[in-house]
């Protein structure tokens, strides 16, 4: 696949020695449904597409559209009922749980709407939780938290807990925390949806300097027309479909 190297934020997409752009996920013909019978939703009917290295893609869809199941199907979080998906050069499908559980571990970061921090620790504890359990250098973890609060913008916050941080300060520790481990890919499912507007807009545009600061690819679901502006490419859903690729 080739195409031009700058998306629309700026982000330089990488490249092989040969020019083309190299590409992060791969979904093929994938299928999702719940249920059975007459009760049976089909939240995926076929979808098809890919993500470059180093793009901020943003997939938007009414509620119930599939975004959700995507995400968690591209993550290594749930299983299709056929089709494939490749993530980083992996193939998800028949991986196995602990194949899975170490890609979710070693390359994918998540960010939930929810926020998802732990109460009683500290912004800084929070970030290094990842690093903990994968037993890091205790050096190195803390100069690797320090650098993911100033990036950030947290470095002045770092012993506070989350009850005295702002929604959106909560929003930017989980950000930091899914990036300590240095994923290649970052799925963020309506990481805006519980912060006013500015602190929203404030949020991605951190997102969208982080794919180009960590040399990370991301996949962000979000409904916010000002979020999808800052996208590189745009994947829109609609009853299990892709019906356009912006």
């Amino acid at each position: 696949m080739t195409e031009n190297t700058s998306g629309r934020s700026g982000t330089v997409l990488a490249e092989d020695p040969a020019g083309t752009v190299m590409v992060m996920v791969t979904v093929e013909d994938l299928h999702r449904s719940y249920g059975s019978g007459a009760a049976t939703v089909h939240a995926l009917r076929g979808v098809s597409f890919e993500i470059p290295r180093g793009a901020l893609v943003a997939l938007k869809g009414r509620s119930g559209s599939g975004k959700t199941t995507l995400l968690n199907l591209v993550g290594g979080l749930d299983t299709p009922d056929s089709g494939r998906i490749t993530v980083d050069g992996t193939e998800l499908v028949g991986l196995g749980e602990k194949g899975l559980l170490e890609l979710r571990r070693d390359r994918v970061g998540f960010i939930f709407q929810s926020f998802g921090l732990i109460p009683i620790l500290t912004a800084a504890e929070n970030v290094g939780v990842p690093l903990r359990l994968c037993r890091a250098d205790p050096a190195e973890r803390d100069e690797r938290v320090a650098l993911l609060l100033s990036l950030v913008g947290l470095a002045d916050h770092a012993e506070q807990r989350p009850g005295e941080l702002s929604g959106g300060q909560q929003q930017r520790v989980a950000i930091a925390r899914a990036l300590a481990n240095r994923p290649a890919l970052l799925i963020a499912d309506e990481p805006t949806g519980q912060l006013d507007a500015e602190t929203g807009l404030a949020v991605m545009e951190l997102l969208r300097a982080v794919v180009r600061s960590e040399n990370v690819t991301a996949l962000v679901a979000t409904h916010d027309p000002q979020l999808l502006g800052l996208a590189d490419r745009v994947l829109e859903l609609s009853d299990g479909h892709i019906v356009e690729h912006g």
